[in-house]
């Protein structure tokens, strides 16, 4: 209790993180807020009180999310400088280690809220996109190191942006680590071959004359 009010004082990281496990493991339409008042410990008032409306709790939730995995993937992404392919490994790796981990709900927030974009109010949906958009960055980022040129590598980021929401959506359907894995590894194969052949086109050839 509050000493001076007297009002319950709660931890608003860990009501947060309830929160989005809600969303995440609902999808923002099946969040009910007797849902997440159920999770957080909060009523109605209080959830309103601290948080807004739904869907405002909802946008603290995807920032949190961002938070906590865009700077995993972040970190991934930039200890293999030069090494573009390794570094796509390494942000796979990060996926596969959520989807993995039994703490957590099946999937992300971020693909599933990116397939009810229909369902969402206009700011939020705003926000998915421009968070999905700010994956794609720093995928790019990590890719500018290659030869090849700048639009064979936005289209791979693209790419990866795309495999990556993709393993997400397999596992909620309940595909095996091993299967999302061997994704991840073809999905790299392709970043590599891709890069090599774009590479290798730059490079001129044998461009003798016929009968020479």
């Amino acid at each position: 209790m509050d000493a001076v009010s007297g009002r319950k004082q709660f931890d608003i990281s860990a009501a947060l993180d309830q929160a989005m496990r809600v969303f995440w493991q609902r999808g923002y339409p099946d969040a009910s807020l007797d849902a997440l008042g159920s999770a957080t410990g909060l009523g109605r008032g209080s959830l309103y009180g601290a948080f807004g409306n739904k869907e405002t709790l909802f946008g603290k939730c995807l920032d949190r999310y961002a938070s906590i995995y865009g700077a995993q993937y972040e970190q991934a992404l930039a200890a293999h400088p030069g090494d573009p392919v390794r570094a796509v490994e390494a942000f796979f790796d990060v996926a596969l280690r959520r989807i993995a981990d039994p703490s957590v709900p099946v999937g992300c927030l971020m693909a599933q809220s990116a397939a009810q974009l229909p369902t969402l109010k206009e700011e939020n949906g705003k926000q998915v996109r421009g968070l999905l958009h700010v994956q794609r960055q720093r995928v790019r980022a990590a890719l500018a190191d290659s030869p090849a040129e700048s639009r064979t590598l936005d289209e791979l980021a693209t790419f990866v942006v795309a495999i990556n929401q993709s393993l997400a959506v397999l596992s909620r359907a309940g595909t095996p680590d091993a299967e999302l894995r061997s994704v991840a590894r073809l999905a790299c194969t392709t970043v590599a071959d891709t890069i090599a052949r774009a590479v290798s086109e730059d490079v001129p050839g044998d461009r003798r004359q016929p009968g020479h």
